[in-house]
């Protein structure tokens, strides 16, 4: 890739993600920690930036460093239920939600056939989870309880303790995972 191509394509992608994140250069500049007349330059494609400056616009964007020079993508994109990330543990089917990791967020779609059971994993103190239930009746245990979620119900609870689902039904359940980490100290 030239520079040429890499500056564009900097500019175009830092100019497009800033804009669907419903931001003003001052807002974003003042999130990255850059002042607004270097964030004017990167949209321009004017702006020669050094690799510490590049880390804090993906930080702010929420991005990887890679995505900034990328060739820029259409603001929207179709992904299909099979391109997207799945495993199977145990009965349960369990399949991400995103094509590609979102820092600190995960969001996973849970099949649970008639009778399945599946330990949760703990995670890093200060960790929320949120569970709902889309399709059956899903048991969560989580802090010595257990919690009967039906169609629609939402359950938050803490993700650094052990925890576990359960479908109790006779009929096979769908639930949604939303893991919220807690922000990793540099």
């Amino acid at each position: 890739m030239t520079e040429r191509a890499a500056s564009d394509h900097l500019a175009a992608n830092v100019r497009a993600i800033r804009e669907a994140r419903g931001m003003s250069q001052q807002q974003i500049a003042a999130l990255a920690g850059i002042p607004r007349a270097t964030w004017s330059h990167l949209e321009s494609g004017m702006a020669n930036p050094t690799l510490a400056v590049l880390t804090r616009v993906a930080d702010a964007l929420q991005v990887r460093l890679d995505e900034l020079l990328a060739s820029p993508r259409s603001p929207v994109r179709h992904v299909r239920a099979s391109e997207l990330p799945s495993r199977q543990k145990g009965t349960v089917r369990i399949r991400k939600l995103l094509p590609e990791p979102l820092p600190g967020l995960d969001l996973e779609r849970l099949v649970l056939p008639a009778g399945a059971r599946m330990a949760g994993v703990p995670h890093a103190p200060g960790t929320r989870e949120y569970l709902a239930c889309e399709r059956g009746v899903v048991e969560l245990f989580a802090s010595g309880e257990t919690f009967r979620l039906e169609v629609g119900d939402l359950v938050v609870f803490r993700g650094d303790q052990r925890h576990g689902y359960y479908n109790p039904g006779r009929d096979e359940a769908v639930a949604y995972s939303v893991i919220a980490f807690v922000p990793i100290a540099s």
